[in-house]
């Protein structure tokens, strides 16, 4: 796994062992990525969340990319520590949390980007959104990029702008009401 684009181009990233941390593949993360450049244009500045973020690599390739800051949280101690390895390793920074989403108090800001990669078919996504959006931590009319599997449903009213296939792996980007 490497880091598509951006200051940090071609860089290794490393994700914890064992099977409890499904990353993004190299192909989905440049998809979602061109799909986000096409709807935000730039990357520059935007707050970044991260939630069940495994190796942090959808986060850390927003940084690459000129992102202003980017908040990584995951409930599995060692994918938290992974993410904080790779951050070290580009000499980069980030807010990075352990604990499942449903433990996040009010957002110390809101974030204009935001993914969402839970364990498949545990329907996660619509608690997570609801919990986001209630305390503060997603922005007026931000664009979410959520990944699930291709079967697990979305009860979202939000609006959705793009959904893609990858082989057992469905990528929805909504936008927030604004």
């Amino acid at each position: 796994m490497r880091v598509i684009s951006g200051r940090w181009r071609g860089r290794a990233l490393k994700a914890p062992a064992g099977e409890a941390t499904r990353p993004t593949s190299d192909r989905a993360r440049e998809a979602i990525f061109s799909m986000l450049a096409s709807r935000l244009g730039s990357f520059e500045g935007l707050d970044v969340l991260d939630l069940f973020a495994g190796t942090g690599a959808l986060g850390i390739e927003a940084l690459s990319r000129g992102a202003g800051s980017a908040c990584f949280v995951d409930s599995d101690a060692a994918a938290v520590k992974a993410i904080k390895a790779n951050l070290a390793a580009l000499g980069a920074t980030g807010d990075v949390r352990q604990g499942p989403v449903a433990s996040l108090g009010p957002a110390p800001r809101a974030h204009h980007l935001v993914f969402l990669d839970p364990p498949y078919g545990q329907g996660l996504v619509d608690p997570a959104l609801t919990t986001l959006q209630e305390r503060g931590w997603i922005a007026p009319g931000a664009i979410i990029s959520i990944e699930t599997a291709a079967g697990d449903s979305l009860a979202s009213d939000w609006e959705r702008l793009v959904e893609r296939r990858f082989g057992k792996a469905l990528v929805r980007l909504l936008r927030a009401p604004a």
